[in-house]
């Protein structure tokens, strides 16, 4: 099977083009207008982009009729957001959070979790969430859809401060991820969870490129 989607619709029943960039790490991002409104919203466009220093990005898709996302809107306004990291435990607020709300209302006010304010800005993060990134908006680039909803702004930003939960590092100074299980996307309304690793280092590689894959800039 083959088909040029910019030219006719899936043969199949359901499009696989959301199901085949998986999984994908989950964006909860909360935010805050300038008039005091919260928000708080799971976004699958999300990536890390760059470590030195920390850099993310999102993507979020118009409304329908045309209007765009509170978390982009705050960003741009506020000149910060917050990236929650979702867990499986945390996965029924996630996907209530998902709900859409009138700008003036607030997803925390139906989810159950801790509020904790940010040292940066005054934006509520996820208490139980054991992974913060306080984020300083950057740029905003959008592009053009073949219908509103197609339509997206890609957010820039850096990362200015890391809250890590304590219980969640290992001894050897990493994260447990597989006590984390953190949870991703994957097509339709499906996700995953993170309960396994494996380890593979790259033949050969010389300790700039350790360090690079490891997190940690080098000095020269």
């Amino acid at each position: 099977m083959k088909y040029a989607p910019h030219l006719e619709p899936s043969p199949l029943p359901f499009s696989p083009f959301k199901s085949c960039t998986v999984p994908r790490p989950i964006g909860w991002l909360s935010s805050i207008s300038p008039s005091g409104i919260e928000n708080i919203a799971p976004y699958s466009q999300w990536q890390n982009l760059t470590f030195d220093p920390p850099m993310v990005m999102f993507s979020a898709n118009q409304y329908p009729d045309g209007r765009r996302k509170d978390t982009v809107r705050n960003a741009e306004e506020t000149g910060w957001f917050v990236w929650n990291m979702a867990t499986y435990d945390l996965r029924e607020a996630v996907n209530l959070s998902a709900m859409a709300l009138p700008p003036d209302e607030s997803e925390f006010d139906h989810i159950k979790v801790t509020r904790e304010c940010a040292d940066n800005a005054p934006i509520p993060m996820v208490g139980e969430s054991p992974v913060k990134f306080e984020c300083r908006y950057l740029s905003t680039h959008r592009l053009k859809g073949n219908s509103p909803v197609g339509t997206i702004d890609i957010v820039f930003a850096r990362v200015e401060k890391i809250h890590v939960d304590d219980r969640v590092i290992r001894s050897d100074g990493r994260l447990d991820i597989q006590s984390i299980r953190p949870i991703a996307r994957l097509g339709y309304f499906n996700y995953t969870v993170v309960d396994n690793e494996f380890e593979m280092r790259v033949p050969g590689a010389d300790d700039d490129a350790r360090y690079g894959l490891e997190g940690r800039a080098t000095l020269k």
